[in-house]
């Protein structure tokens, strides 16, 4: 695993990352100022923000939280790297998705290659497209790898095949965690789990090989910092557990080991 970043590389190196989402398209500066706010108290890993250069400004003002900007524009992404940006994001594909537009593999490692001969060596997650079947995905994921992308991330989206009495939150949370189990597995590239993800859903991920989760929905509807806090506590909790959980399983499994081999 290759960050530039020191900060960020110490969050993915722990595989207990919270990235706190607060929204593409949000720009309502005392809502984005209780979400960075809620980032800071609950000592979330970073804030994904829209590409404005005035939100990045604002925000470098009073968070110490590394930032992430979210946009599929170089020249946005070019203008607020010079404003302090810690790292890109190449996704929210929603805008595309919603006109019928669908991005294929060719079209983003070409936006890829433009964004990382403008901004250099900062760091890149990018998004891989739930549209893509999982062939598709790995080998867009291991073809990203090697352009130099630090990190991937899942999505999901609403599948209208489906049965109109499923959930979304359960169509949308299948596709990205199950793009999550298949990347991890195949591509060594750290990957945050990301669509209406919730303390439940995040130890799961975790146990599909997630670095990570992206958390959005679940807090941008809370009315309160306190109550935002909260929110991803719980989430941070639910992978703490998960963690535990692991090691439990680990000493368990080593010492049944152990025993049988001292057996006569």
């Amino acid at each position: 695993m290759y960050l530039s970043n020191i900060t960020l590389y110490n969050s993915f190196k722990s595989k207990k990352v919270i990235k706190v989402i607060a929204g593409i398209q949000n720009t309502n500066m005392y809502h984005i100022a209780q979400i960075a706010s809620a980032a800071n108290l609950a000592n979330a890993s970073y804030l994904d923000i829209s590409a404005n250069v005035k939100i990045v400004k604002f925000l470098k003002s009073f968070s110490s939280l590394p930032l992430c900007i979210s946009s599929i524009d170089p020249i946005d992404i070019y203008n607020c790297i010079s404003a302090g940006a810690d790292l890109v994001e190449i996704g929210n594909y929603d805008t595309f998705y919603n006109n019928g537009i669908y991005i294929n593999s060719c079209q983003l490692i070409q936006l890829v290659k433009e964004i990382k001969y403008l901004i250099g060596n900062i760091d890149i997650c990018v998004t891989i497209p739930y549209h893509l079947n999982l062939v598709e995905q790995i080998i867009l994921a291991q073809n990203l790898k090697d352009l130099g992308v630090n990190i991937l991330q899942t999505e999901g989206v609403f599948i209208n095949s489906l049965s109109k009495k499923m959930p979304r939150l359960t169509n949308s949370l299948s596709s990205s965690l199950i793009s999550t189990y298949f990347l991890s597995n195949y591509v060594d590239i750290p990957v945050i789990t990301s669509s209406e993800v919730t303390s439940f859903s995040a130890s799961v991920a975790m146990q599909y090989g997630a670095y990570g989760i992206g958390i959005g929905s679940a807090i941008k509807n809370n009315s309160s910092v306190i109550h935002m806090v909260n929110c991803i506590n719980e989430v941070k909790y639910s992978m703490y557990i998960n963690s535990l959980m692991k090691h439990d399983n680990f000493n368990k499994t080593e010492c049944c080991f152990t025993i049988k081999n001292n057996k006569k």
